[in-house]
């Protein structure tokens, strides 16, 4: 018996006519039925083709249409609701790494999909790897280490971009560096990896870094919108 990450209910596996021929260890789910329902998954035959917002047809949104064409664009898991925001909070701002579980499959299916050259996550500063102790997207990805080839300028983050208002964010100078590490990114397809698409700055910001060095194109992977 295990418990629902979110909710602490029990969880069982469901048994299916093909997990019952797959001969493969039978694996709990981590959230239960009822909490991950509270979560909505984007459509992306009804996405922005900019952003990934969920909306009634696939086309630019009114935010997408301000920003300059370049060869990028984000791709969205789910909306951003009452239910994401509360999982961020236990996750990303409380720090329960457990919760990496919840999210952390359907990333990895998604990001294998997409079959890019390369695929960078977003770091975050070394102060915040000091006091949270993980990047919450490479928690999901992998073991919650920063990335070693794009790095962030500053060591703390004065306001963090959770406090700033849309205007601030949008003003924000670039906060990225690429690292002698940094592999060759000419001709290559990029996808950059972050948790919540707000504004966009903070994913275009890394995308220019990437574009300005050669790469072909740069698609954002997140999951939120």
């Amino acid at each position: 018996m295990t418990k629902c990450l979110l909710c602490q209910r029990t969880t069982e596996p469901k048994l299916t006519l093909p997990w019952l021929l797959s001969w493969q260890p039978l694996v709990a789910p981590v959230v239960c039925a009822t909490c991950w329902q509270t979560f909505t998954p984007i459509v992306s035959s009804q996405a922005c083709i900019g952003c990934g917002r969920s909306q009634t047809q696939r086309s630019l949104c009114h935010d997408c249409q301000r920003w300059p064409q370049k060869a990028f664009y984000n791709q969205a898991l789910f909306t951003y609701n009452d239910a994401m925001q509360a999982y961020f909070e236990q996750y990303k701002f409380k720090g329960d790494y457990r919760l990496r579980l919840v999210f952390q499959q359907v990333l990895r299916t998604k990001l294998a999909q997409m079959q890019p050259d390369l695929s960078i996550a977003i770091p975050v500063t070394p102060m915040t790897m000091v006091t949270r102790g993980f990047n919450q997207v490479t928690g999901w990805l992998a073991a919650g280490e920063n990335p070693t080839w794009l790095q962030t300028q500053e060591s703390d983050k004065v306001i963090p971009q959770s406090r700033k208002t849309r205007q601030e964010r949008l003003l924000t100078a670039q906060p990225f560096k690429l690292t002698t590490t940094a592999p060759p990114l000419t001709g290559k397809t990029v996808v950059i990896i972050d948790d919540v698409y707000t504004t966009g700055r903070t994913l275009r910001h890394a995308a220019d870094l990437i574009l300005e060095n050669g790469a072909k194109s740069v698609i954002g992977l997140t999951l939120a919108r």
